[in-house]
């Protein structure tokens, strides 16, 4: 029930304030912690980036921790409530949608402002983008993140509570902020390649779970694995070719890759399509993973 709880408020709610934010208060700490790391050595910056990872992983669990075992006494009623509250900044599904939402609604007003409100959800240069590359890009963002930021912190809370919830988090924003090529290879290796390794599961059971919910998911399934072998990535390749199929559309990154390269180039109407998808798919992974929770306590009370 905590797991629905918390995807309820965040659909009511979305996002606390930055300033109230768990995931934000550690964003701004891995800055600060990370500001000398790319320019030491390879294996200085690997022992460094892997301790402060680790110091950083203890204080952020610790307080989930600390009160996960305090809810362990409590009311079932209030610990499903305090579980639930202390999960929702965990997830975030309003925010994702909304912030693809924005991209689209930009587009309609011009290519440039689309392109703009793009760069503030990936990484790529969107400076030359077309629309539809623009849409792509969104969509990626939208597939890729449906993992991110639903399904694997709900997985990892179903499979280790909310220890197991907080630790993803932090393992993925810390990716997010160190686990780059080029400066932060070897400072960002172990952020990045724990981040893999966190994922792996995930991001296969997001894609399982977009086919699920899509006439095309048998002919789809027969292709996925090698869709998603055209990214460079383990694991982002996964929904973002699930969805591609899905919806029977190309996305792609311009000069690395190209998935469903026979499809069509999304449109306007096929991005409503895909976020109604997304939050279908949300929900049932919500449902699929509340059960596993309980399974799992009701067992070791056993």
């Amino acid at each position: 029930m905590s797991v629905l709880l918390a995807l309820l408020v965040d659909a009511l709610f979305g996002e606390p304030p930055n300033r109230l934010h768990p995931v934000a208060w550690i964003g701004r700490a891995l800055g600060w912690a990370g500001r000398r790391l790319p320019s030491l050595s390879p294996a200085p910056a690997f022992a460094a980036g892997a301790t402060l990872w680790l110091l950083g992983a203890v204080v952020f669990v610790a307080p989930f921790a600390v009160a996960a075992q305090a809810l362990h006494a409590a009311p079932a009623w209030l610990a499903i409530a305090a579980t639930g509250l202390l999960l929702k900044p965990l997830v975030a599904l309003r925010g994702l949608v909304g912030e693809v939402q924005a991209v689209e609604n930009a587009l309609a007003v011009e290519l440039d402002v689309g392109r703009r409100r793009l760069s503030r959800i990936v990484s790529r240069d969107t400076a030359r983008l077309t629309a539809g590359e623009v849409r792509e890009s969104a969509l990626e963002s939208l597939s890729e993140n449906l993992s991110d930021s639903v399904v694997a912190p709900l997985l990892w809370f179903a499979v280790l509570g909310l220890p197991g919830a907080a630790l993803y988090r932090f393992a993925n924003t810390a990716d997010a902020m160190w686990g780059y090529r080029g400066p932060w290879e070897w400072a960002g290796k172990w952020a990045a390649r724990t981040d893999d390794l966190l994922n792996l599961i995930p991001a296969r059971l997001t894609a399982l779970l977009l086919l699920a919910l899509t006439p095309r998911r048998i002919g789809a399934l027969r292709r996925l694995h090698r869709e998603a072998a055209r990214t460079p990535s383990p694991n982002s390749g996964w929904p973002m070719a699930a969805l591609a199929l899905s919806h029977d559309i190309r996305l792609g990154k311009p000069g690395v890759y190209v998935l469903n390269p026979d499809g069509a180039p999304p449109s306007g109407a096929v991005t409503t399509d895909c976020l109604r998808h997304v939050q279908r798919t949300a929900w049932t992974a919500g449902l699929l993973l509340a059960a596993t929770a309980a399974l799992i306590a009701r067992c070791g009370h056993g």
